[in-house]
């Protein structure tokens, strides 16, 4: 992979968490739809991934958005998320990142005291509808693709904490859902790295244990993520999303918030427009919302709303040189952890 442009990047975050928009400059991506485009960089080709999340030109904490024109013609634009461990689908926290990209540098026209931008992603169609005055995007209300449930009470086998229970449901993508205080933990910034190793422990192991297919878009058949809720008496929910290599999120992650609503609703403990406020562990907030319901492949679902807010706040331009050693990026076990041997 050579560019003979430079990378041109937004760099915006999403209630602290990192969710960079790769605005120009681009190589073109193989495939016909989103999804296609993603099992590419997945499968095929990974340079572009791994040239813009890895060492030297990037951390862990720090995810690109690969900004593309949409392949369906009821989008304005679409996206792939690029983390250090792949291409994923979908992010709440990431697509808000992007509309507030796109609007703010006027890729799509600010429309106050909305502007409505629909996006094509290897999840389906998500509808944002983004408030604005005075020339900025003040928050982003995201209609996400439908969440359902996969499995309640699922029992997972731990060496370090016996038999636990966790809830697994889609939101845009997989997660397990397990009550934080199963493994002995608070959600707390000074529990982030204790966190992020148990999230990537179990994760492991629910790879062995648990499968999982979405039973509409082929391919999408892993549990992503593990998240820790801690539910509040108000209604409320702290959340913590671990992320490969070894990481928390830290926005409330608005696809996990989706698929809490689904598994409230599945159990009784929440309805069409009932809210949820969601909070990160360093204390960001997430609106979440039920909207609707629907069903997906059969399966109850519901229509999540996340609101949140994106801030841009730089930019960086990146360019390849060809005789760059580390073209393809690199990862240390000193940041990685020990995951890095499975790279």
């Amino acid at each position: 992979m050579t560019f003979d442009k430079v990378l041109d990047i937004l760099l915006v975050h999403c209630q602290g968490e990192s969710g960079n928009v790769l605005i120009g400059g681009a190589p073109d991506i193989p495939g016909a739809t989103i999804l296609d485009k993603m099992n590419h960089l997945n499968d095929v080709d990974p340079s572009l991934r791994l040239f813009l999340t890895r060492e030297p030109r990037a951390q862990v904490v720090h995810t690109t958005n690969l900004l593309l024109p949409p392949t369906r013609p009821d989008a304005n634009a679409a996206f792939i998320v690029l983390q250090p461990d792949r291409a994923h689908p979908m992010s709440g926290s990431n697509c808000i990142c992007v509309v507030t990209a796109l609007i703010e540098t006027g890729r799509v026209a600010m429309i106050e005291p909305e502007t409505v931008v629909r996006l094509d992603t290897a999840a389906g169609l998500i509808v944002a509808r983004a408030r604005c005055e005075n020339g900025r995007c003040l928050s982003v209300s995201l209609d996400n693709v439908p969440a359902f449930v996969h499995a309640l009470d699922v029992v997972i086998d731990t060496p370090k904490w016996g038999r636990i229970t966790g809830d697994i449901a889609f939101g845009g993508v997989f997660y397990a859902q397990i009550d934080v205080d199963r493994v002995g933990l608070r959600i707390v910034p000074e529990a982030a790295r204790a966190l992020a190793e148990a999230g990537t422990e179990i994760k492991a192991l629910l790879a062995k244990q648990v499968e999982v297919d979405h039973p509409e878009i082929p391919g999408l058949d892993e549990i992503a993520y593990v998240m820790f809720r801690d539910y509040q008496p108000d209604g409320s929910v702290i959340t913590c999303t671990t992320l490969k290599p070894g990481r928390v999120d830290r926005s409330p992650c608005g696809t996990g918030s989706s698929a809490n609503l689904a598994i409230l609703h599945a159990k009784g403990l929440a309805r069409i427009g009932d809210r949820r406020i969601s909070r990160s562990i360093i204390g960001g907030t997430f609106t979440a919302e039920i909207v609707g319901e629907t069903t997906v492949g059969g399966r109850p679902a519901v229509l999540p709303r996340i609101t949140g807010q994106g801030y841009v706040f730089g930019r960086q331009q990146l360019r390849l040189d060809p005789q760059d050693p580390f073209a393809q990026g690199f990862a240390l076990s000193d940041t990685w952890g020990p995951q890095v041997g499975e790279l």
